[in-house]
């Protein structure tokens, strides 16, 4: 490919669109799979910094600009969890307003704590894979495209994993 074409296919992509369309679905990616705010945050800058970085790379006639998007997302959380070393966190303090009482607040975190823990014992396809569908709100064509699986494993393995979750969910207390 001549590299001008490519250059001007790169440049072709609105960024402050791209950005502001998909940056919701991408932190929710990242909420899904680290359940952490402001981890989620870290990841997602650095998603976008490496797609601003990776730009000219971006070639539209390979991939949806949100599937070549979430293959970074993907590479961003591996590379997060090759390096992640343990450590203890202090969840912050939740923003109070009037119109939410504690008792609403602390069954939110009770029921994300809650989730977060089932989530914690999917396999790690299956949370990556329910990252995708419900943090990215991606369809299961563009989960099999940014995964290499068929749509039809992308939506059976969902199906399971929704169902294992809701048995566990209602087991336990």
């Amino acid at each position: 490919m001549d590299a001008r074409l490519h250059i001007a296919r790169a440049t072709a992509v609105d960024w402050d669109a791209v950005y502001w369309d998909t940056l919701p679905r991408v932190y929710n990616f990242f909420r899904y799979r680290v359940g952490d705010d402001q981890l989620a945050e870290d990841l997602t800058a650095n998603t976008f910094l490496k797609a601003w970085r990776a730009r000219d790379r971006y070639l539209d006639d390979v991939a949806a600009f949100s599937t070549w998007l979430f293959s970074i997302a993907q590479n961003v959380a591996v590379d997060h969890y090759r390096r992640r070393k343990p450590e203890v966190s202090l969840d912050a303090l939740p923003n109070l307003t009037d119109t939410i009482s504690i008792e609403d607040v602390i069954a939110r975190r009770a029921d994300s704590a809650r989730l977060n823990a089932l989530l914690a014992r999917l396999s790690p396809r299956e949370r990556e894979l329910i990252a995708l569908k419900y943090g990215a709100e991606l369809t299961n064509r563009a989960i099999a495209q940014v995964t290499g699986l068929s749509e039809t494993n992308v939506g059976s393995t969902l199906h399971r994993t929704i169902q294992k979750l809701r048995q566990q969910w209602d087991e336990t207390p």
